[in-house]
């Protein structure tokens, strides 16, 4: 029997997605279904609705079982196959309060606040001391598991356990099974979707679409980038940034603008406000998504945990391909995030934690060579592995001198904000997460 084990399971959405469809896919139907959470009530809510699904769409037969707090993860790890990493450590209220407002008082913006700049720095620190305590107990009770990890910051929890633990791991991101079909369908290229063919590689949330070609090997970016251009000068629209990237370096990335916006110096810019509308940025854009997805969740989970019809297609998250290409040795192809070993990406740094195409079959995960990006891709790709590599050492080391180094390598906090502001600023968010951060020296 195939067991998965789920840390996070209070992720209620996500967690009906992944093991839903898990529960979809006869390979993995009468699988142990492990859930862990630290939430008492949100793990009790997951149970519930997952059962519901169980029932409605699998004939009962996955088993499902909760394990709640610190002291019940060995057991919920012990013997899994796969373990599904979905955490979120200090969660909107104080963390991602703290991540922005902090850094608005010294006059530094963002946007999404997850990934890179000053709040993917701190999300990275208070996430992977959890992490490393994760490995552990996986090293100890299930050493063969493959660990799927979908927590962000995606580059520097992926990098990290591949780097500093044991524990056989991928990082996955939504964006790249969406990345062109949406660009196609934004530019009225629907026509072009059907079996079109693609090549992404880079970093995560900075992939870039490299190749993509109609059905008969026709390369579509002459088209992509006549028509990226001439929207983003005839209307304002929600995608304005990564149109600018097409217009200025060539290529489309895998994540949206509201990222992308606060990855670089060029568009959030205290000096020139008129940028904002300019490129339609959604500043605070996450802190206003938590707020709302913390008051709809009163009805979503009526619609969720007290649903008796509840029932779930399978979607288009990799997880349970994945587990299905190695329980049954049958290949699949992805996109995952891992060590860039062996050179994958030549023009980027070997222990850069790169998302490339990858096979999965039967031995595990097969990252496949894509050679040397365009240097302009690269260069921007690299402003970001610095910030990456800095802030796993920062948290290998508990050295605060490196805590500051990857806030003043981040491309938008060096643009904005004089080095001995970096330093007062990452001094004043450390002591204001407390306990979820470990002691620095």
């Amino acid at each position: 029997m195939v067991k998965i084990t789920f840390m996070g399971a209070g992720s209620t959405i996500f967690a009906k997605n992944v093991l839903g469809d898990c529960m979809s896919t006869e390979t993995l139907r009468d699988s142990e279904i492990c859930l862990y959470d630290i939430d008492a009530d949100r793990l009790k809510e997951s149970q519930v609705m997952l059962s519901v699904i169980n029932d409605n769409i699998n004939q009962g037969r996955a088993r499902i079982k909760g394990f709640l707090g610190v002291e019940n993860r060995k057991d919920a790890l012990r013997g899994a196959h796969f373990i599904v990493n979905a955490i979120q450590v200090g969660g909107y209220d104080p963390c991602t309060i703290i991540d922005f407002e902090i850094p608005k008082k010294y006059g530094l913006r963002q946007t999404i606040a997850d990934t890179l700049g000053i709040g993917g720095i701190m999300r990275a620190l208070r996430t992977i001391p959890v992490m490393a305590d994760f490995a552990r107990d996986i090293e100890e009770v299930c050493p063969d598991a493959l660990l799927i990890n979908y927590t962000n910051p995606m580059s520097m929890l992926t990098g990290y356990m591949l780097q500093h633990t044991g524990v056989k791991t991928v990082g996955l991101c939504h964006s790249v099974q969406v990345c062109s079909g949406g660009l196609l369908k934004a530019l009225g290229m629907e026509d072009k979707l059907e079996r079109r063919k693609e090549l992404i590689a880079g970093i995560n949330h900075m992939g870039w679409l490299l190749q993509i070609q109609d059905q008969h090997g026709n390369d579509l970016y002459p088209e992509i980038r006549r028509r990226a251009k001439a929207k983003n000068e005839q209307e304002k629209h929600h995608d304005m940034v990564r149109f600018d990237y097409i217009n200025r370096f060539g290529y489309y990335c895998t994540e949206s603008s509201e990222h992308n916006a606060e990855y670089n110096p060029f568009y959030i810019k205290a000096r020139y406000p008129d940028l904002i509308d300019a490129y339609n940025i959604p500043l605070d854009e996450y802190p206003r998504r938590c707020v709302r997805q913390i008051a709809d969740w009163a009805k979503q989970r009526d619609e969720l945990v007290s649903n008796p019809t509840l029932t779930h297609p399978r979607s288009h998250e990799y997880a349970s391909y994945i587990m299905e290409a190695v329980v049954t040795n049958t290949p699949y192809k992805i996109g995952g995030n891992v060590l860039n070993c062996g050179g994958l990406i030549e023009n980027l740094p070997r222990e850069a934690c790169v998302e490339v195409p990858c096979l999965v079959d039967g031995m595990g995960i097969h990252p496949c060579y894509v050679g040397t990006l365009p240097p302009q891709l690269a260069a921007m790709n690299q402003t970001h592995v610095n910030v990456h590599l800095v802030a796993i050492e920062a948290a290998a080391t508990l050295k605060k001198e490196h805590v500051y180094q990857a806030a003043m390598l981040d491309p938008h906090t060096a643009a904005e904000l004089s080095l001995d502001d970096i330093v007062r600023m990452v001094d004043e968010l450390i002591e204001a997460h407390g306990d979820y951060l470990p002691a620095y020296r």
